[in-house]
């Protein structure tokens, strides 16, 4: 099917769900809604409300971890019940379950129900349509089930706080046979945190997977005449490339949730070897000869594609800030995309480097080195072209642009700290301390986050009608920079001097055992457990950084100045063409496309942009010059 055959057929399916859907009710209007844009902000809204959640988790494991012998003060034990308190509190103290649990909960949080569908979700529904200029996704009931599925998981793990056996406590990464056996006192198994885990997994995998065929198939198909692939916004192309990402690594993720699912409720082997031994109830005898290997293997398969799901999203919302506040095209644009495909495909084959302490040999360990060094450099050369795109250009430091331009050392500085990660011999070191959290941080937090609060600012005009207040955005950046340092460097030096990256009581148990060892700083590690509080404070002060942003973000839909304009920045891409907000069908002329996405600063246009849809001017036939007749001579 053509472009314009398809965005054709988009059109008629589009009215078919649309047509006068001024009248329709609320619920289905708002939310049973088939509206890209809607759905949209509905992932948008719930990723934030589970983003807090998380954020508060991780604010009581860093009180565990700078106070382990003080109780939970009251700012933060009121969030629980006294029943909630008796249960998993220790005379008001955090244990090490509840902080098993918190932990496991964070990570799972924070990555599958806060940033991807935050940034892949949330955005490119409301974005990507806009910039191909077609008036939907490809399948919109499709879409709204992807949604709804992923709502449905999201509640199944948050239930599972609320059960006898708690919510799960085996890290983010499940590893069997440690989840195998989790909540194994429980008699219904479908009752225990650990298996509704793995039934929310389920679902939102799911989502993820229905999500991705729609945007491949969106991209693909319902492209704008005159759209040619090398005049997609950079945005677009990085949508496609994650949406490939989780098309092709989420599946073996799934396969390996529902085999640990069967494991521990049909009395299946996958994951338990045969012998297993544990100190409760000795050998087991259900295991029969399966691998907890092959668990790692399917669970990394996915988690290193994942960390370019949740990047990808966050360095597109950059990439279409940087051109449009600098008022320059941005700066290899080619090259950018040909390093975001290349990054795609390399993403499946560094997994390995997540488990050299497996006891892997040397050619494999040397195939995943070489690999994991070559992946970085894509990333170095979309970070080069971002950075470059700066230089000569006239800034316009708004609020958007101050997070994009963070964004970049930020990401750089998490993007540094991986490479030492990449090499077995010092992998060995640094394993499992908290280097490896303090790297990984960098990326997903100052790195991915900033990227996505860029983009929050940057389209919330265009969403809503109106500015989010300028004062408010300042007071939301500079102390988010600030705290969110003091919170993740402190965790390299820690890491560095080999601090383990699971102790609930912040290491205190290590004190009287760590006099004698020294390590590369010439330290003991008790020598480096001053730092907890430190970080600690960082992390609720960052959380008091985010209350300028909520006021920000709910009061400016009511009292925020209003846009003048469709276009208040502007821009070239072709969600600027749209009205403010877009109606449904987006656009109200025909779209067509006639240059590339970044025309800025151009000598031969009356402005200093030249948008995507705006027809060039054709020159009007010279006139035939007018010739006086010749008298003849006399």
């Amino acid at each position: 099917m053509s472009a314009e055959a398809a965005a054709d057929h988009g059109d008629l399916d589009h009215h078919d769900d649309h047509d006068h859907d001024h009248k329709l009710p609320f619920y289905k209007k708002y939310i049973w809604s088939t509206d890209h844009k809607v759905i949209g902000i509905q992932y948008g809204l719930t990723a934030l409300l589970f983003l807090a959640f998380g954020f508060f988790l991780m604010m009581v494991m860093r009180w565990s971890i700078a106070y382990p012998e003080e109780p939970l003060p009251g700012w933060m034990s009121w969030v629980f019940s006294e029943e909630w308190k008796a249960r998993w509190l220790q005379d008001g103290r955090v244990t090490g379950d509840t902080y098993n649990m918190f932990g496991a909960m964070h990570g799972t949080i924070m990555v599958f129900l806060g940033i991807v569908p935050l940034g892949f979700a949330a955005f490119g529904n409301f974005v990507t349509p806009l910039q191909i200029g077609t008036v939907d996704m490809a399948f919109p009931r499709l879409n709204m089930i992807s949604y709804w599925c992923y709502v449905v998981g999201g509640v199944i793990m948050l239930g599972s706080f609320f059960m006898e056996s708690g919510a799960a406590k085996s890290g983010w990464t499940n590893y069997s046979p440690l989840a195998n056996f989790a909540d194994g006192h429980i008699v219904n198994q479908f009752l225990a945190g650990q298996t509704q885990w793995l039934l929310g997994m389920v679902f939102l995998i799911t989502s993820s997977l229905l999500g991705a065929v729609n945007f491949l198939t969106t991209i693909i198909n319902l492209r704008a005449k005159g759209l040619t692939w090398m005049r997609l916004p950079f945005f677009v192309w990085a949508m496609l490339v994650t949406a490939f990402l989780l098309l092709l690594a989420f599946p073996p993720l799934e396969v390996a949730a529902l085999m640990q699912l069967m494991d521990r409720t049909v009395g299946s082997s996958f994951f338990l070897p045969g012998g297993l031994y544990t100190s409760g109830a000795g050998v087991i005898e259900a295991a029969g000869g399966g691998s907890p290997l092959l668990y790692q293997h399917l669970f990394w398969f996915l988690g290193h594609p994942e960390v370019y799901v949740l990047l990808l999203p966050a360095l597109a919302c950059v990439a279409e800030i940087i051109p449009v506040n600098t008022r320059k095209p941005l700066w290899g644009y080619k090259p950018m995309v040909w390093s975001i495909l290349i990054l795609g495909f390399l993403s499946f084959v560094v997994w390995a480097h997540h488990m050299y302490l497996t006891g892997m040999g040397p050619v494999v360990s040397t195939w995943f080195q070489t690999t994991t060094v070559l992946i970085s450099v894509p990333s170095v050369i979309l970070l080069t072209s971002m950075i470059v795109s700066l230089w000569g250009g006239s800034i316009r430091f708004n609020v958007p642009m101050l997070w994009a331009v963070a964004f970049l050392p930020m990401f750089g500085i998490g993007g540094l700290t991986g490479l030492p990660l990449a090499f077995n011999l010092v992998d060995l070191h640094l394993h499992d301390t908290y280097y490896v959290i303090g790297h990984f941080h960098y990326v997903v937090a100052p790195g991915v986050l900033f990227g996505l609060f860029a983009g929050i600012y940057h389209w919330y005009p265009k969403i809503t009608g109106r500015h989010m207040d300028t004062f408010l955005g300042h007071l939301h950046f500079w102390p988010s920079l600030i705290f969110m340092n003091m919170l993740f460097f402190p965790m390299l030096v820690q890491g560095m001097a080999g601090f383990h990256r699971r102790w609930y009581n912040g290491g205190d148990a290590y004190l009287s055992k760590a006099e004698d060892s020294v390590n590369v700083f010439g330290n003991t590690i008790a020598d480096w457990i001053w730092m907890n509080p430190m970080m600690s404070w960082g992390a609720w002060l960052l959380a008091v950084s985010q209350i300028p942003f909520v006021i920000n973000f709910i009061a400016s839909i009511y009292i925020g100045k209003k846009v003048k304009n469709d276009n208040p920045y502007d821009a070239t891409t072709l969600e600027w063409a749209t009205p403010t907000p877009p109606p449904h069908g987006n656009f109200t002329f025909d779209i067509a496309v006639y240059r590339g996405p970044y025309e800025y600063s151009r000598d031969d246009h009356e402005g200093d942009f030249f948008p995507q849809w705006e027809e060039p001017k054709r020159d009007k036939p010279a006139e035939k010059p007018v010739v006086e007749p010749v008298e003849p001579p006399h």
